[in-house]
């Protein structure tokens, strides 16, 4: 089976597997079809290199997921499926969530069906992976600075090249004109000019020295005079600002657990992955495709029941 793991993997086989309906048979996945068309589909929507046996693969995988959910009744809620979409778009400041998605050509519902089925797979193998304190306290030990939290800011600026600009456009905005419409206009800075000057949320130090230092210190939701640096001069205003928050093992002890719970699912969920695929039932229509998903040995082992979920 194709490994997915970590995000990136994870909008790459959203980018595989977009949907798509009609055409021909395939092959047929314990009786559901998958046809011509929702192949060649996937085929046009992918932004990357990929052959018709890969994509192919990744739909039957994505079909036996969410047939294995249905017969041993595993739910998602829209809340357990929204925590860790959040978690990933914390990862992009302001717009460019949206961008990475419009790029892959993507909806945010091909996204939320991904990590639907990474839910799934957890609540399928998950049960089976248990992390213990000492082994928590043992990874705190050995990694607790780099569980620091630095200090973070979210900002928005207009960055021009002027002293004299910087003063109009300073007053422009005192004067309550639109921050968008002002970074449209007059920002040099391409990459959020036309996102309203957002810079999203950026940790202590990433910025050049006078920008870093004002963000860091000046007042939140002000307006501020123009700060000069080496790219121009900038006006900021400050969104929000939280503290560095300075790791200990009873504010790690959740983020150090998923981490190894992870770990340590990755290889129970591929050979999850292999056994939904040995035991299926998969007719091949299309010979193109003919010797891609072997019949299942004799007596191949069903994958075991998920246990009783805690919600």
């Amino acid at each position: 089976m194709i490994k997915r793991t970590g995000f990136a993997a994870l909008l790459l086989a959203a980018t595989l597997t977009a949907c798509g309906s009609g055409g021909s048979t395939i092959l047929t996945v314990n009786g559901q079809a998958i046809t011509r068309d929702q192949l060649d589909t996937k085929l046009e929507n992918s932004s990357t290199p990929v052959t018709a046996r890969n994509v192919l693969q990744l739909m039957v995988t994505d079909d036996l997921i969410d047939q294995y959910a249905q017969s041993h009744k595993i739910t998602v809620s829209q809340a357990e499926i929204d925590k860790i979409e959040n978690q990933y778009k914390a990862q992009y400041p302001a717009n460019q969530w949206d961008q990475l998605l419009k790029a892959r050509g993507l909806s945010e519902q091909d996204v939320q069906d991904l990590i639907r089925r990474q839910i799934v797979l957890d609540k399928a193998v998950g049960a089976n992976v248990h992390i213990p304190p000492s082994q928590v306290a043992a990874y705190f030990k050995l990694n607790h600075a780099q569980l620091d939290t630095p200090a973070q800011a979210r900002a928005r600026h207009i960055l021009v090249a002027d002293l004299a600009t910087a003063q109009k456009v300073e007053a422009d905005l005192k004067a309550g004109k639109d921050f968008a419409a002002e970074a449209k206009q007059y920002s040099m800075d391409p990459g959020s000019k036309d996102n309203g000057g957002e810079l999203g949320l950026f940790p202590r130090g990433r910025m050049v020295p006078t920008f870093d230092a004002y963000v860091f210190s000046g007042p939140v939701g002000k307006i501020s005079a123009p700060i000069k640096s080496p790219l121009g001069y900038h006006i900021i205003q400050i969104e929000a600002r939280t503290p560095a928050v300075k790791a200990t093992l009873a504010n790690s002890t959740a983020k150090i657990t998923q981490a190894l719970k992870q770990q340590q699912e990755s290889p129970l969920i591929q050979q999850f992955l292999q056994q939904l695929q040995q035991t299926a039932k998969i007719d091949v229509s299309d010979q193109r495709f003919a010797g891609l998903f072997p019949t299942p040995l004799p007596g191949a082992a069903a994958p075991a029941p998920a246990p009783a979920q805690t919600k």
